[in-house]
């Protein structure tokens, strides 16, 4: 009996023996996101074990949680495993089945000869993601989290283990932190920043407090910001912050507000009314409401069209789907906390989308538009429709050997050691809404500066310093400033660098070296291979900017324009009239104008001109409607081309004009692309 006992005992504690060992494996990537996915497919094809370990239960991160219309820049420097993501997406909607409530042939993003598609379903991603998976058998464990006390064990500069919250370890000769809060990375110890570096920091120009630059989605009617309208004693509005917004410039520790990309449709037998949130306040609501009462009637959302009648819907105007200012304890929070502020989020924007459908205080058109959507019943089925991420737009970032800033985004730095191109504006929501000098209410935190190009990313930017942990890399939360990481934080990039990551970490275990000495040229060359893009695009020409001082007659930039709707500032093309120009980002027909207004000092005949950036992309059928003493006449402009020989200024004929105040309105009203605006001209004849 005795021995009996023994030999249970003894199988039941090699049982236990075997339970508490620690897996092992070539890498481990901690983080489902697209960047993990990328990274870990990308490992497997280079012969090595990985594993993946998701804190959630759906990979993809915001690709698959929301996120469908993506936010690329140049399409042409995105290569490797994440335009196969795209072009694996593109075959699925090639097919005829696909398409449940609408012709593909209907849908203005889906073009037959592309190689790729940009705009999608997120169920369609979170597919296309768990068959890349699947092909490469990859194992994933999911919803296993980091101990976030005591998740990492080092020893002399690398991670030998990684232990999660349930006891598992994990054991790997490299690591890759692929999620967007940088756990990992934090764990350990590696530097890393939160919040806006002040200017002077990197000698960057829209870093830190911008309050010049927060143009966009703000208040354009005086906002009263007090529980009692006038009555500063009553307290401010839930929302509202009692500080002032801090010197322009400055740096601080907030973060650009955080939304649900809410995938929406109206299409009736897949539509679900907007519920109201349990916990619902109106009082949270009441600076919409007013606003809506001193005259800013303007709908306030941004509905990007996806396939089969659903959206991509993101923030738009002053008080939208931006939660600004309740995110800054997320990126440093625990898992409790953090559960706490996304589910404020989620109670916030559910409760804002019930308000603008059935609240009598939001404008009848308001509540009748946006009334004729709602939640996609076929999407986000097991947690009520409703995106299962939160769009954590930027939390902790890297401090690296390399740290990329402004100066890289605008090619004045050019890295010689790249893994990957950047291309998209820089671009960074509200991160405070705070009291003005006149009493009114205003947001801040908003930029959006093109980089007029694409750019390169370093390879260091996603290593720790040389002298801290040798064996990790993080694509994600990398080494940029805030407005850096404005431009870089787009899905299409995390996947590259995800992909770069796993690249350098095969390298450093082959080679035996710490990852921060792989040899650049080899890892360059194994990139290459596997269709990474890593040079600049040979059309991108220095920018040749035109002051309105050195042309003739009576100019009106772009700047100076009156708008309506939201209009974006660009500077992507190479060519402009001063700093910039604007499009309609083809998107709100019919509800965007720009007024060129002017002074005219003589009356008589002038050639009235306008230039602009052609593009294929760009609309054929623009309206611009000039006033003049005879009436009112409107020209339809073929933007796709420009055949002008001077700097792009085209005629629309010769009008005769009263002295005094005259204007040119654009109009992107039933046009069939882009609209862009950048100057007009009267010449006198």
């Amino acid at each position: 009996m005795k021995k009996r006992l023994t030999l249970i005992l003894f199988l039941v504690m090699g049982s236990l023996q075997q339970a508490w060992a620690a897996e092992s494996y070539d890498v481990v990537i901690y983080g489902g996101t697209s960047a993990g996915v990328t990274a870990a497919v990308q490992v497997s094809r280079m012969g090595k074990t990985v594993l993946l370990i998701g804190p959630d239960r759906h990979l993809g991160g915001l690709s698959s949680g929301g996120l469908g219309k993506t936010d690329s820049g140049n399409k042409a420097v995105i290569g490797g495993v994440s335009r196969e993501f795209y072009q694996r997406l593109k075959r699925h909607y090639d097919k005829n089945q696909a398409w449940t409530q609408q012709k593909k042939e209907d849908f203005p993003g889906y073009d037959k000869g592309a190689d790729a598609i940009w705009r999608f379903e997120p169920k369609v991603a979170e597919m296309v993601f768990e068959q890349m998976i699947e092909e490469a058998k990859i194992p994933v464990i999911r919803e296993e989290r980091l101990d976030l006390k005591d998740g990492v064990t080092l020893e002399k500069g690398r991670i030998v283990s990684i232990h999660m919250e349930s006891g598992k370890t994990f054991q790997a000769k490299m690591f890759i932190d692929a999620t967007y809060e940088g756990d990992l990375m934090a764990k350990a110890g590696v530097s890393y920043t939160l919040g806006r570096e002040a200017n002077a920091k990197y000698k960057e120009t829209l870093n830190g407090v911008q309050p010049a630059q927060a143009k966009y989605h703000q208040f354009i009617k005086a906002v009263d910001p007090y529980r009692v309208p006038g009555d500063k004693s009553s307290g401010l509005l839930p929302g509202v912050q009692a500080a002032d917004a801090g010197k322009e410039g400055e740096g601080d520790k907030r973060i650009q507000a955080y939304c649900f990309r809410m995938c929406l449709t109206d299409a009736e037998e897949n539509r679900r009314p907007f519920p109201k949130p349990e916990g619902y306040e109106e009082l949270r609501y009441e600076l919409l409401l007013r606003n809506f009462e001193a005259g800013d009637h303007r709908i306030p959302w941004l509905p990007g069209s996806m396939p089969n009648r659903k959206t991509d819907t993101n923030n738009k105007r002053a008080i939208s789907l931006d939660n600004i200012g309740m995110n800054y304890d997320y990126p440093e929070a625990g898992y409790s906390k953090r559960e706490q502020i996304i589910k404020e989020h989620e109670t916030y924007q559910k409760g804002l989308m019930w308000t603008l459908v059935n609240h009598p205080r939001v404008p009848k058109e308001v509540r009748d538009e946006i009334g004729r959507w709602g939640l996609a019943k076929d999407e986000f089925v097991s947690n009520g429709n409703w995106p299962h991420q939160l769009y954590i737009r930027e939390a902790r970032r890297m401090v690296g050997d390399y740290v990329l800033t402004e100066h890289d985004c605008r090619r004045k730095l050019k890295a010689s050691d790249p893994v990957g191109l950047g291309s998209y504006t820089m671009d960074s929501h509200h991160t405070q809404r705070y009291v003005d000098a006149g009493g009114q209410v205003r947001n801040e935190g908003d930029v959006e500066v093109s980089p007029g190009g694409a750019y390169l990313i370093s390879y260091r930017a996603i290593v720790p310093k040389r002298e801290e942990v040798g064996n990790l890399l993080v694509p994600v939360c990398i080494s940029a400033s805030h407005i850096a990481y404005g431009s870089i934080r787009m899905e299409p990039v995390f996947m590259i660098l995800g992909q770069s990551a796993a690249t350098g970490a095969v390298m450093a275990i082959e080679k035996g070296v710490r990852i921060q000495d792989v040899p650049y040229a080899k890892l360059r060359e194994r990139l290459l291979k596997d269709g990474q893009v890593l040079d600049l695009p040979e059309k991108i020409k220095p920018e040749t900017l035109v002051p309105v001082s050195k042309l003739e007659g009576v100019v009106v930039d772009d700047e100076n324009a009156e708008y309506e709707g939201g209009w974006k500032i660009s500077r992507a093309a190479a060519n402009f009239v001063e700093t910039g120009y604007r499009h309609d980002r083809n998107e709100g027909k019919g509800e965007k104008t720009a007024a060129f207004i002017v002074e005219l000092k003589e009356a008589g005949k002038y050639d009235v001109r306008i230039t602009y950036p052609a593009n294929t992309n760009r609309a054929s059928n623009v309206p611009v409607t000039i006033h003049h003493r005879g009436g009112q006449t409107t020209v339809k402009v073929n933007q796709k081309v420009n055949d002008s020989e001077e700097f792009g200024f085209i005629s629309l004929g010769v009008f005769e004009f009263e002295k005094g105040a005259t204007k040119v309105v654009i109009s992107n009203k039933d046009t069939n692309g882009h609209v862009t605006v950048d100057a007009v001209q009267w010449l006198k004849k």
